[in-house]
C-alpha cells in the first residue's frame, strides 16, 4: 500500500501566510480512516489553519490536500461538504432563533436532492425525502447525542454545553466520512466535557467516521486519540501515539517553557 492509500486524508507541505505572518511552514501530516487523529498544539499554533484549509476557508500559498485519493487544494467549501468532510467550530455558529430540530436539518442540504425551498412545499418526493430526512435525524442523531428533550426547542435559550453538541449534530446530518471537531470540549464543565468525549468515541466507533480533533483538554486527547500532531509556531513538532507525545522533550517545552516538568501537566 503507497502512502497515498494508506492515509484517507493527506495535508502535505502546506504554507499559509497573513501578510508577513507565517501561519503554516510546510506542515505535512495524514489521517487513516477510521482514527481519532488530534492535532494539539499552544495558542497561535496553526492548528485551527489546517482546518481552514482543508475545508477551503483558507486557501494555502503552496502544498496540497489529499482526500481519499484525489487532490481537493483548489475545491469550493460547498464541494468539500458534499465529499463528506463536516466541520464545527470553536465558538457555535448556530441559527439562534431556529429549533434544534431545524438547525440539525440545515446540516443535510448538501445531500438532499430537491433542496429546502423545494422541500417545504411538502409535495410528492420533495416531502417525502424530507421526511425520510428528519426520521433519520430523530432516530439516529438526536438518540446518539441525547438531545430529544430540547429538540423543540429555541437554540437561544439553551445553555452553552447544549448548543455545542446541536452543533456537533449538525455536522453529523452531512453524513461525514470525516469530522473536523474544533475545541469542542471549550467553555464545558467536567461533566459536560466527559459526554462529550464519550460522543466522540461512539460516533467514531459505532459509525465508523474519521475524527479530527482540536482540543485544549489534554486529558481528553490522551484518552481518546489514537494519534496525535503537535505544531507549534506553524510547524510540525512531534507525531505519534498518545504515549509518545506525552514524553517528547520537545512537546512538553513547547508548552511549558522548559524541559524539566513533570509529564503530568500533558495529561498523564
Amino acid at each position: 500500500m503507497n502512502e497515498k492509500e494508506e492515509y484517507q486524508l493527506k495535508v502535505e507541505d502546506i504554507h499559509l501566510s497573513f501578510g508577513g505572518l507565517k501561519a503554516l511552514n510546510g506542515v505535512s501530516t495524514g489521517v487513516k480512516k477510521g482514527e481519532i487523529f488530534s492535532i494539539i498544539g499552544p495558542n497561535g499554533a496553526g492548528k485551527t489553519c489546517i482546518l481552514n484549509c482543508i475545508n477551503r476557508f483558507y486557501h494555502p500559498e503552496r502544498g496540497s490536500i489529499i482526500f481519499e485519493g484525489r487532490d481537493i487544494s483548489r475545491y469550493k467549501p460547498h464541494r468539500i461538504a458534499t465529499l463528506g468532510i463536516a466541520r464545527t467550530f470553536q465558538n457555535v455558529e448556530l441559527f439562534a432563533h431556529m429549533t434544534v430540530l431545524d438547525n440539525i436539518k440545515l446540516g443535510g442540504h448538501v445531500h438532499l436532492k430537491s433542496g429546502f425551498l423545494s422541500g417545504g412545499i411538502y409535495y410528492g418526493k420533495s416531502r417525502n425525502e424530507e421526511l425520510g430526512f428528519r426520521k433519520h435525524i430523530e432516530k439516529k442523531i438526536v438518540d446518539l447525542l441525547e438531545i430529544e428533550h430540547i429538540r423543540k426547542s429555541t437554540v437561544h435559550t439553551l445553555p452553552y454545553g447544549l448548543q455545542k453538541r446541536v452543533e456537533l449534530a449538525r455536522a453529523l446530518a452531512m453524513r461525514p466520512k470525516i469530522l473536523l471537531l474544533d475545541e469542542p470540549a471549550t467553555g464545558m464543565n467536567l461533566e459536560e466535557t466527559e459526554d462529550i468525549a464519550r460522543f466522540i468515541l461512539d460516533i467514531n466507533e459505532e459509525w465508523g467516521v474519521t475524527i479530527i480533533l482540536i482540543e485544549h483538554d489534554m486529558g481528553v486527547v490522551m484518552d481518546i486519540s489514537d494519534r496525535i500532531c503537535v505544531l507549534d509556531f506553524g510547524m510540525k513538532i512531534a507525531e505519534g501515539k498518545p504515549k509518545e507525545i506525552r514524553h517528547n522533550e520537545q512537546v512538553i517545552k513547547a508548552y511549558l517553557g522548559e524541559e524539566d516538568v513533570t509529564y503530568s501537566r500533558l495529561g498523564a
